[in-house]
């Protein structure tokens, strides 16, 4: 979607901000909300003419211009139903608002019909303790604590619905039932949410095996729950085809500074002092792109984390790494919780 916070104007701009606007931002539309970003009305460039006709001054007031009904779309009406509205009103662009009518996107036909849609299941795994983040979690569980303004898991499933996703599993164990309660069937969100249920811990790759035998065989991107990333999914996706391998782990660089001077010594011969090296090395990123081949292997019914199950895979059919330079955050202790919290309006530009 567009940028839609560079083409915000209140109802006291003028008409020659407004114009500004409309120039800069390249859209030829204008939203006029309030300073909680609560849409009020639009301006388009046509709304601009007729007030010069009208001979309406620069200096007059948007309130006297906009249209302050303008038709808009809940976050959750599915892309083709915002392709039907608006190719039957004939318009380019849509405010998108929340359930308070607060903006959060403008939707255009172009974006809309040049965005192309996966089929691909999205496994996202849930059923975690959280224990690293209690008091927090004791009673709710990690994927719903809110960064932001909104649950972990529900700016995950944005993020891949942004990238035109819409096949979800989630994974869950501690407190499943608040998860469902939230997501449901996912109608919401204009995608489709099953869940499958560890009756015990299943490690990060063991509930795989509950995945339904007659899913389309289509590689499967699995991610843990407690992740917020900016990575493109879709890239994502094309590496691990392009590459040919029948697992594709995301990783990404961490730096280790040793604290101290570093000696090399051979024997009682001090051969060689560095101060305060920086290791370098890659770390898995708890995101994964998996075939059906190799997922079949998974019974279900045994603990399995997924670094041990890839580890087997390296000699049998092999394991591609996709490098991430993208904004990512594992929101395993305290201090990333917090961390994210303050990332939340920069990175993902969320309300906090």
């Amino acid at each position: 979607m567009v940028d839609w916070k560079k083409i915000l104007i209140s109802p006291n701009d003028s008409l020659e901000h407004a114009i500004k606007v409309l120039q800069k931002g390249g859209c030829r539309i204008a939203l006029v909300s309030d300073e909680n970003n609560k849409l009020l009305g639009a301006v388009t460039d046509g709304d601009i003419r007729r007030a010069l006709i009208n001979k309406l001054g620069m200096n007059s007031k948007i309130s006297q211009v906009m249209n302050d009904k303008p038709i808009k779309a809940s976050k959750s009406t599915p892309r083709k139903e915002l392709l039907s509205i608006m190719s039957s009103k004939g318009l380019l662009h849509m405010p998108i608002v929340d359930e308070d009518e607060v903006l959060c996107g403008l939707e255009t036909v172009q974006h809309i019909i040049e965005s192309p849609s996966y089929k691909n299941p999205v496994f996202i795994l849930a059923g975690g303790f959280g224990v690293r983040l209690h008091p927090l979690t004791k009673n709710i569980p990690k994927p719903l604590l809110k960064v932001g303004s909104k649950p972990i898991l529900e700016t995950i499933i944005n993020q891949f619905i942004n990238h035109g996703f819409y096949n979800f599993f989630i994974s869950t164990h501690y407190k499943s039932e608040l998860i469902k309660e939230h997501f449901k069937d996912g109608k919401k969100y204009g995608v489709n949410i099953q869940y499958v249920n560890e009756d015990i811990p299943l490690g990060t790759a063991g509930s795989l095996g509950l995945l339904p035998k007659n899913l389309e065989d289509l590689p499967v991107i699995v991610m843990n729950g407690d992740l917020l990333t900016k990575i493109d999914f879709k890239q994502l996706l094309d590496f691990h085809s392009n590459n040919g391998t029948n697992a594709t782990m995301c990783v990404r660089e961490y730096d280790f500074q040793v604290p101290y001077g570093v000696i090399n010594i051979d024997g009682h011969n001090v051969k060689g002092i560095q101060e305060k090296p920086i290791h370098k090395f890659f770390v898995n990123a708890g995101i994964y792109v998996l075939n059906r081949n190799i997922i079949n292997k998974i019974d279900g019914k045994s603990y399995l984390d997924m670094t041990e199950f890839l580890e087997k895979e390296l000699d049998d059919g092999g394991v591609s790494a996709f490098p991430i330079h993208e904004y990512w955050i594992d929101i395993g202790r305290m201090e990333e919780y917090e961390r994210a919290n303050q990332d939340i309006v920069t990175i993902f530009n969320q309300q906090n």
